[in-house]
């Protein structure tokens, strides 16, 4: 059994732990709890593992936040992963700071990334976990928020929530997901 996790985010030093690039910070935690090591590849960097008889492949696309679309369907179509075992991992400012939820679905809500996977996807009917980066930020100031770096209270809310996403993701693929979403969505 396979699975594609794709964490969205940005390339580039200035981009490192901004809350826009969550996805890349889980699955950073991800592969160093499970000892596997990033390499560049074509359109992201790369790393798998096995984990309780299932292949994990993981993508940082390197196509900027607005483009992951094409990272993600080359990886799907390389690896021939079915859109059920694809799992997007990504920032949301409608959620508190810190707080994750799973869903099997659902709309862009204005997140370009997910636009842009919907698209060549051609479908929203994939798996995405939403890490809540809270939304306080003056009118007008949005990229500036999601593009910043998380203030030191921020980090320790959401510094311990990257070992739970991690365990979420391999319980995603061991456990499915209505389990997953039960066990997780409540934390």
């Amino acid at each position: 059994m396979k699975y594609l996790i794709a964490g969205l985010g940005n390339i580039g030093p200035e981009y490192v732990h901004t809350r826009h690039n969550i996805g890349f910070d889980v699955l950073d935690k991800l592969a160093a709890l499970r000892e596997a090591s990033f390499a560049p590849d074509r359109y992201a960097d790369y790393a798998s593992f096995r984990h309780r008889g299932r292949h994990f492949h993981l993508i940082k696309p390197a196509t900027y936040m607005n483009l992951s679309g094409k990272a993600v369907r080359y990886w799907m179509q390389q690896l021939k992963v079915d859109l059920p075992n694809l799992l997007v991992v990504l920032d949301d400012i409608a959620l508190p700071t810190g707080k994750l939820r799973l869903r099997g679905q659902g709309s862009d809500g204005g997140h370009n990334g997910l636009k842009s996977i919907d698209e060549l996807l051609d479908s929203n009917q994939y798996a995405r976990l939403r890490i809540g980066i809270g939304g306080e930020f003056p009118k007008g100031r949005q990229s500036e928020y999601v593009l910043g770096r998380w203030s030191d209270a921020e980090w320790d809310i959401v510094e311990p929530r990257l070992a739970t996403a991690a365990d979420l993701i391999l319980s995603f693929g061991t456990d499915g997901l209505a389990n997953t979403m039960t066990r997780f969505n409540n934390l």
